[in-house]
């Protein structure tokens, strides 16, 4: 993997999105020497990362700066920032709600902007990253993008940046959705009398093993639940609980639309 990294990362802010990044980076082979974190609190990252409370006087030339504060802060970070910026810079933003245009105006001299969307799982290399770049920015530079992007899991191109909220919604917003359901699923268990604890851990192993399932087979999830489903049987029985007038597509519809609204509201100030 030698030849995806940057030739320099610089990091403002290293929170728990950005942190999940750089971790999982270091271990599939970054050069700590080769990353600067800029920390107001000055707290150590990881071994043999530099970790500044100031701006450098200047960053070297081809450096790639991922933006992981948050959001509110962009007008004071681009303040000292935007002097270090040229056009051999390229930004990676993972600020929520930061359309292009903001930070192109907030970094008017910085070359490549590409706005990015990771999830928390990106820390163990099973993440889902959207990304989105005007098109000015050359298919060469995207395909630097997504290796860098590689072993954080999944990378996907959106090609319109309107549809960022609904992606949100989706990936950054789901691994939540899942972990309710998770813990509801083991309650349910629990509920027709198993030992909670032997619940939880059945439920855990039964969504994580299904879940790698549908990640190897050809068919669709739709397809492998029917073939699990015998005529007449258990499992169609509780399938026709859950299809029963879409229940479970629109509880989930219902669930993302709650927070693509709400990052809409955000978006306008609310």
């Amino acid at each position: 993997m030698t030849d995806i990294w940057p030739d320099h990362l610089f990091l403002v802010g290293c929170g728990n999105m950005a942190g999940q990044m750089l971790r999982r980076w270091l271990a599939c082979g970054l050069d700590p020497a080769k990353v600067t974190v800029l920390r107001p609190s000055g707290q150590t990252v990881a071994d043999g990362v530099a970790v500044v409370t100031d701006y450098p006087a200047s960053l070297p030339a081809d450096a790639t700066i991922l933006l992981g504060m948050k959001p509110y802060q962009l007008g004071e970070v681009a303040a000292s920032l935007a002097p270090l910026c040229g056009t051999d810079i390229r930004i990676l933003s993972i600020l929520a709600g930061t359309p292009l245009a903001d930070l192109r105006a907030a970094l008017p001299a910085a070359g490549e902007i590409v706005r990015a969307m990771p999830n928390l799982p990106v820390g163990i290399g099973e993440g889902v990253t959207a990304l989105h770049a005007d098109a000015a920015v050359p298919a060469a530079s995207r395909q630097a993008v997504e290796a860098f992007l590689a072993p954080l899991g999944l990378a996907e191109w959106i090609a319109d940046e309107g549809q960022f909220n609904e992606v949100t919604a989706l990936s950054g917003c789901g691994p939540a959705f899942l972990f309710r359901f998770i813990d509801a699923f083991a309650r349910a268990g629990e509920a027709l009398g198993l030992p909670a604890d032997q619940a939880a851990r059945m439920a855990l192993a039964t969504v994580r093993g299904s879940a790698s399932m549908a990640a190897l087979a050809s068919e669709s999830p739709a397809v492998l639940a029917d073939r699990v489903a015998s005529p007449g049987g258990m499992t169609r029985q509780g399938l026709n609980v859950l299809d029963a007038d879409d229940r479970l597509l629109r509880l989930l519809t219902d669930t993302l639309s709650a927070a693509r609204d709400r990052g809409e509201e955000m978006a306008r100030g609310g």
